[in-house]
């Protein structure tokens, strides 16, 4: 009776351990592209003169985007039968950058512009966990929660049209900030044979506002735009 009892409890305990085994389990490596989309606001400049008064320069939105190169590695614990939890990184390889745009102040002579501003966005890099269900042996969704952090570029103006209709060249050049906030995701995998598998994911990404200064000839030129990004992206994968 014991033995028989010994034998059954033993095979509870393979059997349990075997439901707990993931086919996504341990170390991955990934790489995606898709599409990628960055948001810029409160593009608001203000310039201020030695000795006189701030002026308020403003912008609209800007929403630029492309193709994006995600490189990602991470490890997945299986932590209940169809559950596991991931903890991974990735980064971004590809920069993307505005159009040119204009910012414009109103004065009771006409209206003055500054021309040539853009945006760039590079080395955006995210650190997460990923908790996941399976599906079924071969297909796993799961969500992504964590830390995001870029480089953003802000290309100062290179002319301003006084409201006289005269032009003049500026070199306040540019400036580079690093800022960071929070990744949110959702993705699916799908085995496709042994280790190899493949991935679609959608993720959103918040920053904090970067600050940007630079003087030319007597003039501060400052802005605090606020930045978001999104991605829709495929790739392939491998778990070892």
């Amino acid at each position: 009776m014991k033995k028989q009892l010994l034998v059954a409890v033993a095979a509870g305990f393979i059997g349990t351990s075997a439901m707990a085994q993931s086919a996504f389990e341990g170390f991955y490596g990934q790489v995606a592209t898709g599409y990628e989309n960055n948001s810029i606001s409160s593009l608001g400049l203000t310039t201020q003169d030695t000795g006189k008064s701030a002026n308020s320069w403003n912008a609209s939105n800007q929403s630029f985007g492309g193709a994006p190169l995600v490189i990602g590695l991470g490890y997945n614990f299986s932590v209940a039968p169809q559950w596991v939890v991931g903890i991974g990184a990735d980064y971004s390889a590809l920069s993307q950058t505005s159009s040119t745009f204009n910012q414009t102040i109103s004065a009771n002579s006409g209206i003055a512009t500054l021309s040539g501003s853009s945006i760039k966005i590079s080395n955006r890099y995210n650190v997460f966990v990923a908790p996941g269900y399976e599906i079924d042996k071969d297909k796993l969704v799961y969500l992504k929660a964590g830390y995001s952090s870029l480089s953003a570029q802000y290309n100062s103006p290179t002319s301003v049209t006084n409201t006289d209709g005269t032009k003049e060249s500026i070199a306040a050049g540019n400036q580079s900030k690093t800022t960071s906030g929070y990744i949110a995701g959702l993705g699916y995998k799908q085995i496709i044979t042994g280790g190899l598998y493949g991935f679609a994911e959608g993720n959103y990404m918040s920053y904090s506002k970067p600050s940007f200064s630079s003087t030319t000839s007597g003039t501060t030129i400052s802005a605090n735009p606020s930045i978001s990004s999104y991605q829709l992206l495929v790739g392939l994968g491998y778990k070892f």
